[in-house]
């Protein structure tokens, strides 16, 4: 069943990201959280810490803004019976970053409940998501992500183990 509601516990934990050492030391900051945990907006402006040799974002503060946020989703809204881990990703830089970046990741409910069901019936599953992060002035596409994202039901691997020792 796909969670519909953030508890104090929830708030507290999401509020705390924005300090994690990597997010906080290139600036990354969470500026809306979805109250179903279906979306994520995150923001990164340029400061001289976080720029490369030529002026612009650093690629790797680029990709690290958009890491873990489609496996986060999944993991809050499948609840713990199911192993969600991010498996690839690529990440095409379009244009320089030179002011503030936007990343919004969001996986509707339905999406969700597609994805749960297809885990249930399947061994694994492989979801592929893209987002963008553009310009907050421009509305410039600045790089496009491409992940992919394991989703199991844990019960599965349980029995899978239980057959392997019988």
């Amino acid at each position: 069943m796909v969670s519909n509601c953030m508890n104090l516990r929830q708030k507290f934990r999401f509020y705390f990201l924005n300090f994690y050492p990597p997010y906080f030391a290139a600036g990354i900051r969470y500026k809306k959280i979805g109250k179903d945990f279906t979306h994520f907006r995150l923001t990164m402006k340029l400061h001289w810490w976080n720029r490369n040799l030529v002026g612009t974002h650093f690629g790797g503060s680029l990709y690290s803004m958009c890491d873990p946020f489609y496996m986060l989703i999944l993991m809050e809204n499948l609840g713990e019976e199911y192993i969600v881990w991010d498996k690839a990703a690529t990440i095409r830089f379009i244009t320089p970053g030179l002011g503030q970046v936007v990343a919004d990741f969001e996986i509707p409910k339905e999406e969700i409940e597609r994805i749960q069901k297809e885990a249930d019936e399947k061994r694994k599953l492989d979801v592929f998501f893209q987002t963008k992060i553009y310009d907050s002035k421009t509305g410039k596409v600045v790089a496009e992500l491409d992940k992919v994202v394991y989703v199991r039901r844990k019960e599965r691997i349980k029995k899978e183990k239980n057959i392997i020792n019988s």
